[in-house]
């Protein structure tokens, strides 16, 4: 039989307590809520660096990485009589629940840690915010002349084009 301690990943499914993640013990694989994904979760591996969320739409599975600098920040969210630890996206859909409590200091602590582990500021949330825009992309090379053209030289005109001013026609005839 295996021995639970206090730096177990998350409390195991029997617990009493809510879901709480440990930071030092990453990587973490979990499952959390997701309204769009068939059978309404989806698996979270945690890294320091990355984070892949797998999930089936559809019948479709597919796995998304993303960085953990892309996300906005760690964030409390009050939620009936407990709040919830959340990693922020700017998409919601990526937005990765970290645990919840209705001890303020057990999250005010737990806040911090996962602050400090992936070096993220600690937000804040008043009000729900819209998703912000699809940026659009900029792509350096795009403004670039292609590969053959920058073989050629540039050519210059030898001659100006004849400018008649002032002459109310010009005509050539045979």
């Amino acid at each position: 039989m295996r021995r639970q301690t206090s730096t177990s990943g998350s409390n195991s499914a029997g617990s009493s307590r809510a879901e709480r993640l440990d930071p030092p013990s990453l990587p973490l694989s979990f499952h959390a809520q997701d309204s769009r994904a068939d059978g309404g979760m989806r698996q979270v591996e945690l890294h320091r660096e990355h984070v892949v969320l797998r999930r089936a739409v559809l019948g479709m599975r597919m796995a998304v990485n993303v960085r953990v600098s892309d996300f906005l920040g760690v964030a409390v969210r009050g939620i009936d009589d407990a709040q919830m630890l959340v990693l922020v996206h700017r998409d919601p859909a990526l937005t990765i629940p970290l645990g919840s409590s209705s001890d303020a200091d057990e999250i005010a602590a737990a806040w911090q840690m996962w602050s400090e582990i992936f070096q993220l500021p600690q937000l804040t949330e008043e009000a729900p915010r819209e998703p912000a825009a699809r940026r659009r992309r900029r792509n350096v090379i795009s403004r670039r002349r292609p590969k053959f053209l920058v073989r050629r030289r540039a050519g210059f005109p030898r001659d100006e084009a004849s400018v008649h001013r002032g002459e109310r026609e010009i005509i050539a005839r045979d």
